[in-house]
């Protein structure tokens, strides 16, 4: 019997929980409830904002190269690797979509320099079916990971 792709990436059981309140929309401020965050969001020029603060995709940048990143490392120590000096960054890419509103599309850049090209590939598959990011996006959006 197989299992339905989604069900599979679920989790089992909550460990943490983030939260956080955004005011003002993409012209205004995001708070984290434990305190750690408090940062202007603005909407980038690009979009017809001032460009003034962070946003959206820059957070989801940046959270998904860190997570993507940790998956990563774990896979490698879990094999017996250490990766240090490894990188993960991420560009999200935003842009209208055929419903009317809006879509994503994610690239990620990994680099790997102390592995061969096979073991990287393999690291990065399988750090893909890892990542908590990877696994809310596959099938959602356009993600698409480069070794450099």
């Amino acid at each position: 019997m197989t299992q339905d792709a989604s069900i599979a990436t679920r989790p089992t059981k909550i460990v943490y929980v983030a939260e956080a309140t955004a005011h003002g929309g993409r012209d205004g401020y995001v708070t984290s409830h434990d305190g750690h965050l408090e940062v202007q969001v603005a909407m980038p020029r690009q979009m017809g904002g001032t460009g003034e603060g962070t946003n959206p995709e820059q957070l989801f940048a940046a959270g998904y190269s860190a997570c993507f990143h940790n998956a990563l490392v774990l896979v490698g120590r879990r094999a017996g690797y250490d990766l240090s000096g490894s990188t993960v960054s991420a560009k999200v890419g935003i842009g209208p979509n055929q419903n009317g509103g809006y879509g994503l599309a994610v690239a990620l850049n990994v680099s790997l320099p102390l592995l061969d090209q096979e073991l990287a590939d393999h690291f990065v598959a399988s750090a893909h079916h890892v990542c908590p990011y990877s696994n809310a996006t596959r099938g959602n959006i356009d993600v698409s990971i480069m070794l450099s």
